[in-house]
């Protein structure tokens, strides 16, 4: 009996799955998921993404039920897998959606490519994201963008029952974190996975939180609630970006118009989406600037000078400044902090600590829970300095946390230790003089204090850290490879139309709820 695999990746949800519906119109299926051990041994793998992952199978898995479909999960590398399944039951067809990965699901999926090709089997790779594969140059790209996001969002065929065909073979549950080498400890305040809270979440934003949205992003205790907290569920695909972004469109075009507050939510809302894809598209079109500087004129600047104590000091959350040292301790609890004080942390490791963004970003992205590759690499070498096109972005934590926490409602929320230090020394708590600790019961610096001493200087550090960089920025031969990469990465103007002109959208029954 000829029949296709529909191999779920990062894409775990039933609708808006247009790779399921053209295996559904093809004929039988067998629907699976791989549980590899490969790809969970990477360093960019921890165990809250792992756990986030199995509740997100539970739900597909119900989802799929529901239709008379059943989810195979397979401890397997997907390769291994194919070539199992073929042994026992033949196949003609995969049907997938496209994945921007990090470099070792690609060394996957070329190595799934030539199996097919040895097999006879054709792959069939269905867009996902508004992500162009192939993609030279970014000129037309936004308007494909729109393009994509415009589409009608994907419905399964209309029938009582689908054929399905069973996994030649008894599998047994997939593996504990553990068994799959992933030492980490699951974070106990984390969002929990499925399509169901991905829902709830994208309808209680879009309904209501998103009038926040524009000024509430900013601060890590407003931005909690402020933004949507849908990342995690777009990285693992249990909401598809276009029925989110038109979701967005359908509110705003709604007959009861939101309030010019609410509507600059959606707004601003709508552009992080499309920025979304922007950042994957780069790791798409160069692979490379996972482990490379995207301008190579910038090799050199930090990977002879790692310093152990400076990236202790910060996965440890012990720099000394107290909203970066707190920002780490809501990442170990909870796997988020927000986009702001995520500039912050690579910025404070880049400039002042002078650490190389490749270790810093392996930390980061165990630590979280939304780690999408495309944007986490191309923001790790934005905020560091290496793109060779943007604007030096360094943030200091000084100003940052009089700015964003003045009141340390923050920072007192996350270091015990800071609920004890007056206003007065809030910002610069190492500065309180010996007697004011003694009468708070605090003691600042040493091996063994409450609160620590910076590893160096803010100002100066910093200082120099901005010599270094716009020294090597200057030199002509690495001004000259900047148009080159404005040409592949670079974003383009799009004119699009002014809220409240847009068209309205046809949206399926469920997102009618929102």
């Amino acid at each position: 009996m000829s029949y296709s695999v529909v191999w779920f990746k990062k894409d775990l949800r039933l609708h808006d799955h247009a790779a399921l519906r053209q295996a559904l119109d093809a004929g039988p299926v067998l629907c699976v998921f791989c549980v590899e051990p490969h790809l969970w041994r990477q360093a960019d793998a921890s165990t809250q993404h792992y756990r986030f992952v199995i509740e997100c199978l539970r739900d597909l898995w119900s989802e799929l039920r529901s239709v008379g479909l059943k989810l195979h999960v397979v401890t397997a590398d997907a390769p291994d897998f194919m070539e199992r399944l073929f042994a026992a039951s033949p196949f003609k067809r995969i049907y997938s959606h496209q994945e921007t990965g990090n470099g070792a699901s690609f060394q996957r999926d070329i190595a799934v490519a030539r199996w097919c090709c040895a097999h006879g089997v054709a792959w069939h790779e269905v867009p996902q994201f508004g992500v162009q594969r192939g993609s030279a140059n970014r000129d037309a790209w936004s308007r494909h963008w729109h393009g994509h996001m415009s589409l009608p969002q994907s419905t399964l065929p209309t029938a009582s029952a689908h054929d399905t065909v069973p996994l030649p073979w008894v599998e047994p549950p997939p593996p504990d974190a553990l068994t799959l080498g992933l030492q980490q400890p699951d974070k106990p305040r984390r969002q929990a996975g499925g399509r169901a809270i991905a829902l709830q979440l994208l309808r209680s934003f879009i309904a209501d939180r998103s009038r926040q949205y524009r000024g509430g992003i900013s601060s890590p205790l407003r931005a909690v609630d402020a933004c949507s907290r849908s990342s995690p569920y777009l990285t693992w695909g249990c909401l598809s970006v276009r029925e989110v972004w038109q979701a967005v469109q359908y509110r705003r075009a709604s007959e009861a118009p939101p309030a010019p507050k609410h509507l600059a939510g959606l707004n601003a809302f709508g552009s992080r989406l499309h920025w979304h894809c922007h950042f994957i598209q780069k790791l798409e079109s160069e692979p490379s600037i996972e482990f490379h500087n995207m301008h190579r004129g910038y090799d050199g600047l930090r990977e002879s000078e790692h310093k152990p104590e400076h990236f202790a000091a910060l996965v440890s959350g012990r720099t000394g400044w107290p909203l970066v040292d707190a920002c780490v301790a809501m990442l170990r609890e909870t796997g988020w902090v927000n986009f702001r004080m995520r500039a912050m942390l690579v910025s404070v490791a880049a400039y002042p600590l002078w650490l190389h963004w490749r270790p810093v970003g392996e930390w980061l992205a165990t630590e979280f829970l939304d780690y999408e590759p495309g944007i986490h690499w191309s923001q790790m070498q934005m905020q560091s300095g290496t793109t060779g096109i943007n604007t030096a972005r360094i943030y200091n934590p000084i100003k940052q946390a009089r700015d964003q926490d003045p009141e340390g409602r923050f920072v007192r929320e996350w270091l015990p230790a800071m609920r004890k230090v007056p206003d007065t020394w809030l910002f610069e708590p190492w500065r309180m003089p010996a007697e004011m600790q003694l009468r708070c019961g605090l003691r600042v610096g040493g091996p063994d204090a409450d609160i620590p001493t910076p590893l160096v200087d803010l100002e100066r550090a910093t200082r120099l850290a901005k010599i270094r960089l716009f020294a090597l920025r200057a030199q002509p031969e690495v001004k000259a490879a900047k148009a080159a990469i404005v040409r592949q990465h670079g974003s383009r103007t799009f004119v699009r139309k002014r809220a409240g002109k847009v068209p309205p959208v046809a949206v399926p029954a469920q997102l009618e709820l929102l």
